[in-house]
């Protein structure tokens, strides 16, 4: 494991960006960045608490959730009239003020999702539960539907609005937003984070 701990290489962004800067973080960076955790942007008494399978690790490298290039959550967030306008991954704080949040069911940063088993996902779902019970968001957002399955033991569940709810928030599942989730375009995921939306402003 290398240890560097050094930050990823920052870089002007370009024109048109005013004074944000945009981070790319090296090889050496991705790899010192296994195992790393992000921190919640979390509230009491939330709308909605969108929670992701766990950080890759780019995200884990520049310390921003979903900042991978071409990751599509922040767009589907505008899109859906999460936001008031399209946030980059480091304005996360930005969303507790559209009275949203973010966490992962779990904390680690892995290359791959596929690399967390059964028994650390279900670890997650208990962790998120807790998390929950805690904060009372009116709705958790789980982006993935094979994580859901997983962690909250519904083999069979589909994507929606869930039967059963953690205590007093209901549970919603929504398709993962990452560029490698070749199922679902832009316009589906729109329409699938639009539907979470509409309720919420019922």
């Amino acid at each position: 494991m290398n240890n560097d701990r050094r930050g990823p290489t920052v870089r002007d962004a370009g024109p048109g960006i005013g004074a944000m800067k945009t981070t790319y973080p090296t090889m050496k960076d991705l790899v010192a960045a296994e195992g790393r955790r992000l921190r919640d942007v979390i509230a009491p008494d939330l709308q909605v608490l969108f929670c992701g399978i766990n950080p890759g690790l780019y995200s884990a490298a520049v310390g921003q959730h979903f900042a991978r290039p071409g990751n599509r959550f922040w767009a589907a967030l505008y899109s859906a009239g999460f936001t008031p306008r399209l946030l980059a991954p480091p304005e996360a704080k930005l969303l507790l003020a559209s009275n949203c949040g973010l966490t992962d069911i779990v904390a680690r940063a892995t290359a791959k999702a596929e690399e967390l088993d059964t028994a650390e996902l279900v670890a997650g779902r208990r962790r998120l539960e807790r998390k929950v019970r805690r904060f009372r968001p009116r709705w958790v957002a789980i982006l993935g539907i094979g994580a859901y399955r997983t962690a909250f033991g519904r083999p069979r569940a589909t994507l929606g609005p869930q039967p059963e709810p953690l205590g007093s928030t209901g549970v919603w599942v929504l398709p993962n937003p990452s560029g490698l989730n070749a199922s679902y375009q832009p316009s589906d995921l729109t329409s699938a984070f639009r539907k979470l939306r509409t309720v919420v402003n019922s």
